[in-house]
């Protein structure tokens, strides 16, 4: 290796050292905090991830489910405890501590029972089911890259529960970049979401100082780039709608603007949420997005907001964080 290729990895590095940082930093504290109070007795048996009026959620890091008509009201909670959570046609996945400073991606069905499970590196950021419950996917922080100067990075993996066939990182994918092959040691992938048909996907990558919203090919093992500045995207359950956390003035150090990018036009819809939102968003129906935001004291509500641009964001389920609908 060249001493410029050297500098070029270096200040590429750079340019993503605060999003990975301390956003890592954030989890990690989250990650560390001491075991989280027990469930309500009798609470276990009451939760399910079979499709009906209900979201689900994380409460004090346990599994936990609200009805969708009442979502501040009475709620569920399961002994499982997770860090991260989201379920589609009654497949789970849980991305849960294994011991201290190891965790695992979980597969549950629809009554909470482990059906696979995947020890992973890193502390947990991201995870998201198919729509059809068949491909689960998950982001984890790692430390110890040798090409990061922030000590940070990414890891994505992808697993067929049919199958049981799993990608553990995405950058073995090739990459084609504004039309052209592209290699490079500092790419990173977060943030995935499932078309409708199991092997197509959008995830973020990050190389050069730049992200970039991607479209995968798993059968393939490809990803090309669509559009800079888009991060953490969410498909629309009809398919033509991406939500998004756009960072304001491209600088992810200034905060991000939770946006949805219509797929055919490319045109970029803020909505009426203009505090920063570091989360993916689900989509609860075909127009409503439901995301985490932290209060001053470090504890999660969930809110949501108008995907056209519309309306103004309502708080739905206080002290809980990563929503999905039991759809």
């Amino acid at each position: 290796m060249t001493a410029m290729s050297t500098r070029a990895k270096l200040g590429v590095v750079v340019a993503s050292a605060v999003l990975l940082g301390t956003v890592a930093a954030g989890y990690a504290a989250t990650a560390a905090q001491a075991p989280a109070a027990p469930p309500p007795a009798g609470g276990e048996q009451a939760v399910t991830l079979a499709p009906g009026p209900r979201l689900l959620a994380i409460t004090d890091r346990h599994v936990s489910t609200v009805a969708a008509t009442d979502p501040a009201g009475p709620r569920t909670v399961a002994g499982l405890e997770c860090l991260r959570v989201y379920a589609a046609a009654g497949t789970g996945v849980c991305l849960k501590p294994e011991t201290a400073w190891s965790y695992q991606v979980v597969v549950l069905d629809a009554t909470l029972r482990q059906t696979r499970a995947v020890s992973v590196p890193g502390l947990p950021n991201r995870a998201r089911v198919s729509a059809s419950g068949r491909m689960v996917s998950w982001t984890t922080f790692v430390g110890g890259d040798s090409y990061t100067s922030s000590g940070f990075s990414t890891r994505t993996g992808i697993l067929d529960t049919r199958t049981g066939a799993t990608v553990a990182s995405l950058e073995e994918f090739a990459i084609t970049r504004d039309g052209r092959g592209y290699r490079s040691a500092d790419v990173n992938y977060w943030g995935v979401t499932f078309s409708a048909d199991d092997n197509r996907f959008y995830a973020t990558m990050a190389t050069g100082g730049r992200r970039y919203l991607v479209r995968g090919d798993l059968a393939a093992r490809t990803v090309e780039t669509l559009k800079e500045n888009v991060e953490c995207p969410s498909l629309s359950p009809d398919g033509t709608r991406l939500a998004f956390k756009e960072a304001v003035d491209a600088d992810p150090a200034k905060g991000w603007r939770l946006s949805v990018l219509d797929l055919s036009s490319m045109r970029v819809t803020a909505t009426a949420e203009v505090r920063s939102v570091d989360d993916q968003a689900a989509w609860l129906d075909g127009g409503t997005l439901a995301y985490t935001l932290r209060r001053d004291d470090g504890q999660p509500d969930v809110w949501t907001v108008p995907a056209d641009g519309s309306g103004a964001p309502t708080l739905v389920i206080p002290g809980a964080e990563s929503p999905s609908p039991l759809t």
